[in-house]
């Protein structure tokens, strides 16, 4: 068995000692791990390999050690997916325009199985990018729309409609129960810290507000596929990768029950299938520009296993909380 300690050498080559922090699990915060793999950037090519690690005490599936939150920055750049803007892709650009609204769309529909948003609702979107998902919600319901991002500068059409907060969402001032809906499509597996981030979102819900909560499913069918490129790893930016038996005690550990998991989310588990592939076959780096054609004709050739993908298990899980 390795000491977490032991597997700095493996990590990005360009990065100084100052860059890098060895952590305990996230989970149990035991500091003894074995080596799980090791993965690139894949999907924007940057430079750098980095370890994950098991946690010997719990069994949690995490990065260590990592860069420090400073020197993650630059791996969030304008490329980074989230940070899409509007594209002109010729013929395409309409079925890449409804598939990216689709996916806004999914979201609002997971939220309105649970729960009403209407005018008088506050939700809060953790890890907001550009905003699409609440500009879509506040177009639907009337909600007022509030997003917290890490990053700098975001911008996009009808941005300025978001109250917006910048940095960590666990350093934010915000009001306490004030939100009905708290969602964090995708967020968590980046979080530097997950357990005050749950801490965080318990505080400012109301106490019959609702928590959803999407990230990649370890146990899933495509990791089991393209091992370390599997596209949820997404090394460096995402710290832990979690299967269900880790999502779920994070979750319950945090002061929620939970009122559903579901073993699919919003988000479109063909991206992985193809990535997947295409980082097998061409290596990392994706260029949306030339691959967006084939894309779009895989999804077609395969749409009658996708209509089946809420029960085959593919990629993605989502837990629907309350406060315990």
């Amino acid at each position: 068995m390795k000491h977490a300690t032991s597997t700095s050498s493996n990590l990005n080559a360009n990065s100084s000692d100052g860059e890098l922090e060895h952590v305990n699990c996230f989970l149990c915060h035991h500091h003894e791990s074995t080596f799980f793999l090791e993965a690139e950037d894949d999907l924007t090519g940057k430079a750098g390999r980095f370890v994950y690690v098991t946690c010997n005490q719990c069994g949690a599936v995490y990065q260590n050690p990592r860069l420090t939150i400073e020197a993650i920055k630059p791996y969030y750049d304008s490329e980074y997916i989230a940070h899409r803007k509007k594209k002109d892709w010729g013929w395409l650009t309409p079925l890449y325009e409804w598939a990216m609204n689709k996916h806004d769309r999914d979201k609002e529909r997971i939220i309105r199985r649970f729960t009403q948003v209407g005018p008088d609702s506050k939700l809060l979107d953790v890890g907001c990018a550009v905003g699409t998902f609440l500009l879509h919600m506040k177009k639907k319901t009337g909600c007022s729309i509030i997003g917290v991002d890490f990053k700098e500068d975001l911008s996009y059409p009808g941005f300025e409609q978001i109250e917006f907060h910048q940095g960590l969402f666990y350093e934010q001032i915000l009001p306490e129960k004030q939100m009905d809906v708290v969602t964090m499509w995708h967020f968590l597996e980046h979080d530097y810290e997950p357990r005050k981030s749950l801490k965080m979102a318990h505080q400012v819900m109301k106490d019959d507000g609702l928590l959803v909560i999407e990230v990649p499913r370890l146990d899933s069918t495509t990791f089991r596929w393209f091992k370390h490129k599997w596209p949820g790893i997404q090394a460096p930016q995402h710290t832990f990768m979690a299967d269900k038996k880790t999502l779920i005690s994070l979750v319950e550990d945090s002061g929620f029950v939970i009122e559903k998991y579901l073993p699919y989310g919003a988000f479109p588990p063909y991206f992985y299938i193809f990535t997947g592939i295409y980082f097998r076959l061409f290596g990392k780096g994706l260029r949306l520009d030339r691959i967006i054609f084939p894309y779009f004709l895989g999804q077609l050739l395969l749409t009658p296993m996708l209509l089946a993908g809420r029960y085959l298990n593919l990629s993605m899980q989502t837990v629907i909380c309350r406060k315990k």
